[in-house]
């Protein structure tokens, strides 16, 4: 069922330059002179819901990351935290320093880099709902922008809502009636859950359309901003030998798989609200899927790569409940907040098929869950079997092209090789691309710190376009549905396993064949390479 959202009231702003298409030469990591993002005036980063842990642990790390490479600099910036919480801006900067690592390559070294950036940050204490401390926020940003007399001609205003989903109508309608650039741009990043089904984003979309254009709203999903990730677009695309193989006359099945080793250890009542399927597979699962599968693009503009998702997201077909395993591990109702009917979901694996040319007839397996055997998140494409095989090949396992995501991210291709020695026997070995080895030199950046340089930059590829969602919450929201209200049951699962053994059955009968015997392992770095 779609939902009607109001049309988005557009919002006199000044003429603002769009990003450029997107070059893969400028987004080299580890640059010794990084191309600053000056360009367009004095930068104010507001950081709202700034005394929490996301803020803490990721979005001020993130900032000091692009500080300490040199694409912030100090005399264009200023950083502003906001929040309810009374402190000075010594004690915020003293929450934040214990999460702020100089790393080989800053520019400074130790403390003082550290130090240089916490001059950036201050505080202002408000409410969410306060008239008088958005006035105040916005008293303390005009201070240092120094427009006109001299200073800048224009100035630039990136919003980060650090916050619960819940309070973003209200502190976007505080930030759009008190805040908003006279001078420039005004952007606002916003974190997933984008609610919690169809009719509930549907809503959410509704309420910040009123407030802001598209082109000022940039929906992160971090998964978007991972080293692979990114680079699946190059290697799909750029690389004449895949061109003939990724399809279905080649491909038997993809899996794309996200598990933790650890469960919910003390958040049982937050992820209880959400569940797996909320959480991973909705959202950051679904977007790698998007560029598995997706078609060529006209170009690499970030309108162009979302308009190709969102035709991958439409041709998905309806989940049907014989493709759909969930589970819970034992011990999950014993994690404070947690209810002791509790269905949600801490595992699931769903098969997807997409309806079109490319992909009719491969299933597409996504697998996420708590509390397993392992850390690891990846994408791997399971080749059919050789034709008229005269070494045997079935014994020794398929070929597959494995993308690691994390940990140790790595690109590497499953092969029968011949074994060393005077029989013609076939064993499985690898053509391996680890980054840690190759890469020794450079510094691959985290998923926030690109997010956030691509949205100061203008550059929307790497975040989720409103039809996009939608699309999105329209394959989920009838399965969802049905687990909330309990026809769809959880089965147990025991902790440091692999899940319910129904969903090895569910992927085995969905024709992924495992290899026995074979276990890639990262390689290890060598003295004096």
């Amino acid at each position: 069922m779609s939902v009607a959202s109001p049309e988005p009231v557009v919002i006199p702003q000044p003429a603002e330059a769009h990003a450029p298409a997107l070059d893969f030469d400028n987004l080299k990591v580890g640059e010794k002179s990084p191309a600053k993002v000056n360009q367009g005036g004095f930068l104010s980063v507001v950081v709202l819901g700034a005394s929490g842990d996301l803020a803490k642990k990721k979005t001020f790390p993130a900032l000091f990351n692009l500080f300490k490479q040199g694409f912030i600099p100090t005399g264009d910036v200023q950083i502003i935290g906001y929040a309810r919480s009374k402190l000075t801006n010594d004690e915020l900067r003293k929450r934040i320093a214990g999460n702020l690592k100089p790393g080989k390559n800053a520019l400074q070294d130790g403390q003082a880099v550290i130090s240089e950036f916490l001059k950036l940050i201050t505080y202002v204490a408000g409410a969410y709902d306060s008239k008088e401390g958005f006035m105040e926020l916005e008293k303390a940003i005009a201070s240092r922008e120094n427009v006109g007399d001299g200073g800048s001609s224009s100035t630039r205003r990136l919003f980060y809502l650090a916050l619960p989903p819940s309070v973003y109508p209200l502190v976007s309608k505080m930030v759009h009636a008190h805040c908003m650039n006279k001078h420039g741009w005004t952007r606002v990043i916003v974190e997933k859950p984008f609610g919690k089904d169809l009719a509930s984003s549907e809503e959410l979309s509704g309420q910040l359309g009123e407030l802001f254009t598209e082109d000022q709203l940039y929906r992160i999903d971090h998964y978007l901003g991972k080293e692979i990730v990114q680079n699946l677009l190059v290697m799909r695309f750029a690389n004449r030998f895949f061109i003939p193989l990724w399809n279905r006359d080649n491909i038997a099945n993809v899996q794309i798989v996200f598990k933790e080793d650890f469960g919910t250890e003390g958040r049982g009542g937050y992820f209880d609200e959400y569940g797996i399927i909320r959480d991973i597979i909705q959202n950051h699962l679904l977007q790698v899927l998007c560029l598995v599968a997706m078609e060529k693009p006209v170009s690499v503009s970030p309108e162009h790569i979302r308009d190709e998702k969102v035709k991958v997201l439409k041709a998905v077909q309806p989940i049907k409940d014989e493709d759909v395993v969930i589970g819970q591990y034992e011990g999950y109702k014993d994690d404070e907040g947690v209810p002791n009917d509790s269905n949600t979901p801490t595992f699931a694996t769903v098969i997807v098929h997409i309806n079109n040319e490319r992909w009719d007839g491969v299933p597409f397996i996504i697998k996420a869950g708590k509390a397993l055997d392992s850390r690891k998140a990846e994408i791997r494409v399971q080749f059919k079997d050789v034709p008229g095989d005269i070494f045997k090949c079935k014994k020794q396992g398929r070929n597959e092209f494995v993308m690691r995501l994390q940990p140790s991210e790595a690109m590497y291709m499953k092969l029968t090789v011949k074994r060393p020695g005077l029989d013609m026997a076939g064993t499985q070995s690898e053509l391996d691309l680890s980054y840690r080895e190759r890469y020794q030199d450079i510094v691959i950046p985290e998923a926030y710190e690109r997010l956030l340089l691509d949205t100061i930059r203008g550059d929307q590829q790497h975040f989720v376009r409103r039809d996009e969602l939608r699309a999105a919450w329209e394959i989920f929201t009838p399965l969802l549905h049905r687990i909330d209200c309990g026809e769809f049951k959880c089965l147990n699962y025991a902790s440091g396993g692999r899940g319910p053994p129904e969903s090895d059955d569910l992927i085995s009968r969905a024709g992924y064949v495992r290899t026995h015997g074979y276990v890639w392992k990262p390689p290890t770095l060598q003295s004096g390479m």
